[in-house]
């Protein structure tokens, strides 16, 4: 029986992060490694720090990453794709030519008999209105539409730019910061839903770059997936154990 990995929060292409191509490499070297015990990878968000694709054009480079899934969903593993609040602006072109599935909403699944709550995390939990206010906002067709109009090399520096801040705004030393557990709106939300829902068995998320494995009851764990910019984070479960691990080439962990 083959594995099923979890990553999340690579933010390639952030115009934040001084070693863009060294990533991506190193994010290609771990889907090579795995691609032969991979039955399927779920990719939790964020994978870019900016996407947008216009109806003729989609932002340059990630050439060797997305060449990667596309040779992964050729051998037939399943590639799951969820948007994050870095790259909500995919409309097909993912699912065209690379094979990939998209998921824009939390997904509920059962992989080799365990059931898993799977989603990038942005908003579960979090009470703020100006969040609120602004994933809503990227959400809305109208302001994609208005944002389409724009010369693409504007719209394009305007997606960077805010991306950038967005990480840079949320870092202490460059380093996200655990909140404990009774202020990470992702467990607070985990915790409430799992009351309604008590045959999950598994909750993973991204979005918070910190690395967390979290037993919530006896038979129910909440990880959070840390990022691919300085932890190299995956998670691997073989049906039997569940494993999160930092990226080391040559890992036979994998």
């Amino acid at each position: 029986m083959k594995n099923v990995y979890f990553i999340s929060d690579a933010h390639l292409g952030s115009w934040a992060l001084d070693h863009k191509r060294m990533q991506e490499r190193r994010l290609v070297r771990f889907l090579d490694d795995i691609k032969d015990k991979a039955q399927a990878v779920y990719m939790l968000g964020d994978m870019f720090d900016f996407w947008y694709e216009f109806k003729y054009v989609v932002p340059k480079g990630y050439t060797r990453f997305l060449g990667k899934l596309a040779e992964l969903t050729d051998m037939g593993v399943e590639v799951h794709w969820f948007t994050g609040n870095h790259d909500i602006w995919t409309f097909g072109y993912l699912k065209r030519e690379c094979g990939v599935t998209v998921h824009t909403e939390p997904l509920t699944v059962e992989i080799m008999g365990k059931e898993f709550f799977l989603a990038h995390g942005d908003g579960m939990g979090d009470p703020s209105r100006s969040f609120r206010f602004l994933r809503g906002m990227f959400h809305s067709r109208t302001c994609q539409f208005l944002f389409s109009l724009l010369p693409t090399r504007w719209s394009i520096w305007l997606g960077q730019s805010w991306a950038r801040k967005s990480m840079e705004d949320h870092r202490i030393n460059g380093v996200e910061q655990y909140l404990g557990e009774d202020k990470e709106y992702q467990i607070l939300y985990a915790k409430e839903y799992l009351k309604t829902h008590p045959d999950i068995n598994f909750f993973m998320f991204g979005h918070r770059h910190i690395e967390l494995d979290l037993m919530l009851s006896s038979s129910c764990r909440l990880m959070i997936l840390g990022d691919w910019i300085t932890q190299y984070t995956y998670a691997m479960f073989d049906g039997s154990k569940m494993i999160m691990d930092n990226y080391l080439e040559g890992d036979n962990k994998l």
